[in-house]
């Protein structure tokens, strides 16, 4: 790299250590190289809209808005009852209806951070009113919640396949199984945990209150197969699914349930406008920094890297998971893909593999990022609600780590989870 691309490398990292949001440190960086290579700051703009300037970006506030409505709709209630029904009776059955709940919401939002802070906010206060331990607590709940971006609909597998030309709707499908592995694992090790610390089951298994909260949670339940279905089955593009599940979440909350009020849908917008603007802010900077990257010829550099040091495909593999990992502790997920895809894609590309595949691998490695300090937002989240110290929490979620790594390890090494079903989508 020159002296201007060092330069706009030294700017980002000082900015993040100051504590600068990421898109502002990415905007920083790459005005500071604009003016020292004695370009027109105009460009800023021009990249920063070209960058969001896509008809697929719609379904992401879509997507946040369903979620955030369903949230005040207390439609996440009636999926938390119907998963203590259909899992509450096991031993530490409190703890397999978290990760239950949190499969199930992560069908609707998009979004791992309102994953974990709609299923904890109500989770928590009954797990530890049942005397679980509050760092387990945490981290129990940010576990669950990191399974919200590989699980269909995927906010992260919308921008890359905007960014890679890839079918959103193969991504979509190919994150089912992935996910719902991830999450098995995660019940697996809690129902182990909670017969080592004596948590009991909730409730007894009961036929007819299995079909009585079925009956109550059946609306929100038929939200994420309208929302995915549609995708899916060609029937919708992913930004009309995104407003079609707004339509949806809204007339459910309205007229149904009728749960919603006028403060509820004030509340409910402007959350998903400010999480909306949040992303699109990152997205249009990072959009500007691939092009910088690119203008420097950084991909081809760091491709030819990697290629001419390594021959090995499995070690090669192996480099890319454990530089997705390590970035995703320290970085927004969704800048690490916008900055690194221009990079990863052709290494993908030269390897043989499935872009569809290699989507899921980025993501899935983005998704334990989400799980690991000082960055990681689901960890974060958690701990702010359940009111528990980061670094306790940090210390409880290395076993859901080591977890994720394993899955993450059966995902890479083996396409026929992600692609079995995703080859069978047009």
């Amino acid at each position: 790299m020159n002296e201007s691309a060092w330069l706009l490398l030294l700017v980002f990292v000082g900015a993040l250590g100051i504590g600068a949001p990421i898109a502002l440190a990415i905007a920083g960086a790459c005005m500071v190289f604009l003016l020292a290579n004695g370009l027109p700051l105009f460009l800023v703009a021009h990249h920063m809209v070209t960058a969001v300037d896509s008809f697929t970006l719609i379904a992401v506030p879509g997507f946040l808005l369903v979620g955030t409505l369903m949230s005040r709709a207390g439609m996440i209630e009636r999926l938390v009852e119907f998963s203590m029904a259909l899992v509450g009776w096991l031993a530490g059955g409190l703890s397999l209806v978290t990760i239950t709940a949190s499969m199930i919401f992560a069908g609707i939002s998009g979004s791992a951070v309102a994953d974990t802070a709609a299923v904890g906010a109500s989770t928590i206060p009954a797990l530890k009113r049942n005397r679980y331990a509050p760092d387990y607590v945490a981290a129990l709940v940010a576990a669950g919640g990191s399974i919200g971006i590989i699980i269909p609909p995927s906010i992260p597998m919308i921008i890359y396949g905007v960014s890679t030309n890839t079918s959103i709707p193969k991504l979509f499908v190919a994150g089912y199984l992935p996910g719902l592995l991830l999450g098995m694992a995660f019940m697996v090790y809690a129902y182990f945990v909670a017969r080592r610390k004596g948590y009991g089951e909730q409730v007894r298994f009961s036929v007819p209150a299995l079909s009585t909260s079925f009956r109550k949670a059946f609306w929100a339940l038929l939200a994420p197969i309208i929302i995915v279905g549609g995708i899916v089955f060609g029937i919708m593009t992913p930004t009309e699914s995104g407003i079609v599940g707004v339509a949806y979440v809204l007339a459910i909350g309205l007229f149904v349930h009728r749960s919603l009020d006028f403060r509820d849908l004030v509340d409910s917008f402007v959350e998903a406008i400010t999480l909306s603007g949040v992303v699109m802010m990152v997205v249009a900077t990072s959009g500007l920094l691939a092009w910088i990257l690119a203008r420097e010829g950084i991909p081809e550099q760091m491709v030819e890297l990697i290629l001419g040091g390594l021959t090995d495909e499995i070690v090669i593999l192996l480099v890319i998971n454990v530089t997705l990992l390590v970035l995703g502790a320290f970085m927004d997920t969704i800048a690490i893909m916008l900055i690194l895809l221009p990079v990863l894609t052709p290494i993908g590309v030269a390897l043989g593999l499935d872009p569809v595949h290699f989507g899921v691998i980025v993501v899935f490695n983005l998704a334990i990022g989400m799980l690991t300090p000082p960055l990681g937002y689901c960890l974060f989240v958690s701990s702010t609600i359940s009111n528990v110290n980061l670094g306790r929490a940090s210390l409880r979620v290395l076993p859901f780590v080591a977890i994720s790594l394993a899955v993450l390890l059966l995902v890479t090494f083996w396409p026929a989870i992600t692609l079995g079903l995703a080859n069978n989508v047009r």
